[in-house]
């Protein structure tokens, strides 16, 4: 039985879908108007180990998750750089897809644009002024009228009459109320808008996902996941919009993975430590790199935060290298997963609990220890499958271990080896430390065994 720590009701529940067999999962994606940072990616990738581990469940998932292509970080950006707003924000779709790529990330199912679903935010906005949620005001504005909906406040645990003007929510003549949140904004020169009841304008940021999650997945969802700090406003303002206009739940299990923070402070630009996820992959080994990343954000439980240190994510790299050697020295034999096998069972639990992956990390590394003492060809069969339903161990073994290495260089560590073991045979055991040591300057480590001398990255 598969239980998940829903966020609005604060405990651990056991998940039963709206339909038997089936998910619908909703996650808030990417404004794109430039690279994603490595908070950004903890939380994408969290929900792909989501996703990933509902089907190998036996779940037929529907995963939508959207893309916010206008907004005023965008619009800023866009003319900034002196380009229309459809070229930066193509550019950085194409950018996003290939640094998801390099995480090893499953595609959603439906990646809905904001720009593509006006029509359906403005029917879900005329829902809500009908059914007296909301109001157009005089500046051409449409608002969400706060306190027209009794549940404000229950996924947060915030109280209306505790929200004071001027903290959260910018005081605003317009609105007949500070807390109220706009819905549709009146068109500004200069700034992309559409056509509406209300007159020209764009849609604000709360509206697109209620709207574009409504016409994907219907009025009620199974999963709603994001990162924490989307708790308020914005999940809040979706369940007063979304319910607001169906009357129905909007969604039964709230997901919310926790921040990353840099050498155990808050990420701000402010203080200079904000990373671009293509950054961090770029500093590393492009065969290992995304792999081990991936790795490091999915070590911890995904509602513990975590901290990034290039010393954490080396050490990650290094675990992740340890399982892939085990597979290279006992290549997997023929083998079809048993969910009743033991080690199987204990991963298969710690996955059902709440996704608990340093459990389930633990199982692989307790197969990966029993491989390299029994030699085991089944049990390394066994870890190969395990983590693949996460998105691990389909890599090369042997490839993966040595990371980028162009056949010069490999051919000159290939022959640095055999020089060595002449030396060796020759006793000439000087010369044989001095070539381990010219190796292992060149960030190799060299590994003897009955087989021979093997190699990999440090």
């Amino acid at each position: 039985m598969l239980r998940i720590h829903n966020s609005l009701a604060r405990e651990k529940q056991a998940f039963t879908p709206i339909e038997p067999g089936k998910v619908r999962m909703y996650v808030c994606g990417l404004t794109v108007y430039d690279y994603f940072h490595i908070g950004n990616a903890r939380t994408l990738t969290v929900f792909d180990m989501v996703y990933r581990w509902l089907t190998a469940a036996g779940y037929e998932v529907k995963y939508v998750r959207n893309i916010t292509d206008v907004d005023d970080k965008i619009i800023d950006r866009a003319n900034k750089n002196g380009e229309p707003i459809e070229a930066l924000t193509s550019r950085m779709v194409t950018a996003m897809h290939e640094d998801c790529d390099r995480l090893l990330m499953l595609r959603p199912s439906a990646e809905p644009r904001a720009t593509q679903h006006i029509d359906n935010m403005l029917g879900l906005i005329g829902d809500l002024v009908t059914n007296g949620k909301a109001y157009p005001a005089s500046n051409g504005d449409v608002y969400y009228a706060v306190r027209e909906f009794p549940g404000y406040g229950k996924l947060s645990g915030k109280s209306i009459d505790d929200l004071r003007a001027g903290e959260r929510v910018a005081v605003d003549g317009h609105k007949r109320d500070p807390l109220d949140f706009v819905l549709w904004k009146a068109a500004k020169p200069q700034e992309p808008h559409w056509c509406s009841h209300y007159g020209e304008g764009r849609p604000g940021w709360h509206i697109e996902c209620s709207a574009m999650s409504r016409a994907e997945l219907g009025e009620t969802l199974d999963i709603h996941g994001g990162g924490w700090d989307l708790q308020f406003p914005h999940h809040e303002n979706e369940i007063a919009q979304s319910e607001g206009a169906s009357g129905k739940p909007f969604v039964n299990y709230w997901m919310h993975a926790a921040f990353l923070n840099m050498d155990n402070e808050k990420m701000s630009k402010s203080l200079g430590n904000v990373f671009t996820t293509r950054a961090v992959l770029d500093k590393l080994d492009p065969v290992q790199g995304g792999e081990a990343v991936r790795f490091f954000l999915l070590r911890g439980h995904y509602r513990s935060e975590i901290n990034y240190t290039w010393d954490i994510l080396q050490d990650a790299r290094g675990a992740l290298v340890s399982l892939y050697t085990a597979l290279r020295d006992v290549p997997p034999a023929e083998f079809e997963l048993d969910w009743t096998e033991p080690y199987a069972k204990r991963f298969f639990d710690a996955m059902c609990d709440d996704f608990n992956t340093p459990m389930a990390f633990a199982v692989l590394f307790e197969l990966r220890n029993e491989i390299n003492r029994t030699r085991d060809a089944k049990l390394s069969a066994l870890l190969c499958a395990l983590g693949g339903t996460l998105g691990f161990l389909q890599a090369d073994p042997a490839a993966f271990v040595q990371g980028e290495a162009a056949g010069d260089e490999a051919a000159e560590i290939d022959a640095l080896i055999a020089a060595r073991n002449e030396a060796k045979k020759a006793k000439n055991f000087a010369e044989a430390d001095r070539i381990r040591d010219e190796i292992k300057a060149r960030g190799i480590v060299l590994e003897d065994g009955a087989g021979g001398t093997t190699w990999r990255r440090a």
